[in-house]
């Protein structure tokens, strides 16, 4: 990052003692020009053009020495190690006011961690009992720094990097309600909502989201949650495209769950406490995540979504057994594509095999206003509504 920001002085400051060098010697070619025929001539603009380009020279020299310097990571290494975030193995509890479950916990034990590479012999050692930890059926939790970044709908957003299935990290954003502050020994469920485009959050794409939450907490039409934004993944245009034909990429992710819990004040992970939320785009992943995993995530909220019936009520069929999802499919009533798309799923679900005909569907058409950013902001809340509805209270 540091290099790639020295470039640009260096070519302005190079292109700029060109030009004023150039200017110089067609000055000094005049000047001599002058004395030819004994004319006297002004030497002022000469000598100020050599000295802007012997700055420059001097300022090219210097970026040219920094950009050295990084390219062999004496200085590219210091200046990317405060924005890196490594994952931490946390072997101990997260019970109550311990401050295990906190993000300034996970910073403590980040800070308190003995370094490893000065004992050869306890390094080995602490890698044994990484790899037995692993292994033991209770998984060790993985905590990652989370740092703030802002405070929309009154609550707190913080953003860490966060391994993804693929073991390649990507940013995780968490939005903590307001109440999380104020009840400091209470655990709170989750949603996990799904963003639409590659690289991105779903709060890049839907920047009202955390209004229309904190808005229904203000009014009381909803509980408290923690909101989960992770980044969709790179190599489609349409990630939850993807997801909502291959039933298989809607897998548990460990990683992400794992690291809220140890870092957070969450209920247990599970189908009681774990919910989807998708909007537009994002939808088809939200319902896809319902559908295909009801033991993971109780219930799933997809707004103005369009939906592919057939791959979804497949994704509903090859649930695990014993488990039936629960759906809201909402959209404005003035769209008119996204609620057939809505009943279509709910019609071909109702008429598939196995546990997708077990899936409990509810279709929201009352949402009416005068924008369609308002509707959106009213379907959020619904969406909200339902989740908190469906999932654990805060405890």
């Amino acid at each position: 990052m540091v290099r790639s920001l020295l470039v640009i002085p260096l070519l302005a400051a190079a292109l700029g003692g060109i030009w004023l060098a150039r200017g110089a010697q067609q000055r000094w070619r005049d000047l001599r020009a002058a004395e030819t025929y004994e004319l006297a001539g002004d030497r002022w603009p000469m000598l100020l053009r050599a000295a802007g380009a012997m700055v420059c020279g001097v300022c090219v020299t210097a970026l040219t020495v920094l950009t050295a310097l990084g390219a062999f990571g004496g200085l590219g290494r210091g200046a990317q190690e405060p924005d890196r975030v490594d994952p931490v193995v946390d072997a101990a509890g997260a019970g109550p006011g311990s401050g295990t479950g906190t993000a300034e916990g996970a910073v403590a034990r980040q800070q308190a961690a003995p370094p490893v590479a000065a004992d050869p012999a306890g390094a080995t050692a602490a890698a044994a009992a990484a790899v037995g930890a692993a292994s033991a059926p209770a998984a060790p939790a993985v905590a990652s720094r989370f740092d703030s970044v802002g405070h929309p709908g009154g609550g707190e957003l913080l953003q860490s990097a966060v391994l993804g299935p693929d073991g390649h990290p990507r940013n995780v954003r968490v939005w903590l309600p307001p109440q999380y502050a104020k009840e400091p020994n209470a655990h709170f469920p989750v949603v996990v909502m799904h963003a639409a485009a590659p690289q991105k959050t779903a709060d890049a794409e839907v920047p009202d989201v955390f209004e229309g939450i904190g808005s229904a907490l203000q009014t009381g039409k909803t509980h408290p949650f923690i909101l989960v934004a992770p980044e969709a993944p790179n190599g489609t245009a349409h990630p939850c495209e993807l997801v909502a034909a291959a039933p298989a990429a809607v897998a548990d992710d460990a990683a992400l769950r794992t690291t809220i819990a140890a870092t957070f004040r969450t209920l247990p992970p599970g189908p009681a406490s774990w919910g989807a939320l998708g909007v537009e785009g994002g939808a088809p992943c939200a319902a896809a995540a319902g559908l295909a995993r009801p033991d993971l995530y109780g219930a799933a909220a997809a707004v103005s979504g369009r939906y592919d019936a057939t791959a979804l009520t497949q994704t509903g069929a090859e649930a695990p057994a014993g488990s039936a999802a629960k759906l809201l499919l909402a959209a404005a009533k003035a769209d008119s594509a996204g609620l057939d798309a809505a009943r279509k799923l709910q019609s071909a679900l109702k008429a598939g095999p196995g546990a997708a005909a077990r899936a409990e569907v509810r279709i929201s058409d009352n949402v009416q206003d005068f924008t369609p950013d308002r509707e959106r902001l009213r379907l959020v809340r619904q969406a909200a509504q339902f989740l908190a509805e469906a999932l654990a209270r805060a405890s």
